[in-house]
């Protein structure tokens, strides 16, 4: 998966994951992309800075798996939001709460509404992890 800062051309800056380069374009291509903010479908990628992991981090990388990467990744950068994140995912997708990266859990029946309703979410290929304070 790629992740991609994109840009609609209102100027809308936010983010989406792609299985490859040529999918985005294949998506973009045919309508299926859309501002998170405004709804254009006028939407390219944004420049992005390389993510450059230190020594110490591509060595503890090494001996994970890419799902086990992809997990440190995504808790990395999202806020767990637990069986809230339907009603999150809306939220935001109508303005109602600031836009940010989240995850949670979420039934089959919530995410097909999601996808109807047009906000952009994916599913993820593990289980996350709940967050004790």
């Amino acid at each position: 998966m790629i992740r991609y800062d994109l840009r609609c051309d209102k100027g809308h800056d936010f983010d989406g994951w792609f299985r490859s380069s040529d999918g985005f374009d294949a998506m973009r291509d045919a309508g299926q992309i859309a501002c998170t903010i405004c709804g254009s479908a006028r939407v390219d990628k944004a420049l992005m800075a390389p993510a450059v992991p230190t020594e110490k981090a591509r060595i503890a990388s090494d001996d994970l798996s890419p799902l086990d990467r992809l997990r440190q990744h995504v808790e990395a950068n999202s806020d767990y939001v637990g069986p809230q994140f339907a009603a999150e995912a809306r939220a935001m997708h109508h303005g109602d709460a600031p836009h940010r990266a989240i995850h949670g859990e979420a039934t089959a029946q919530d995410a097909r509404a999601l996808i109807d309703e047009g906000v952009p979410v994916a599913p993820l290929p593990f289980i996350p992890r709940q967050k004790t304070n």
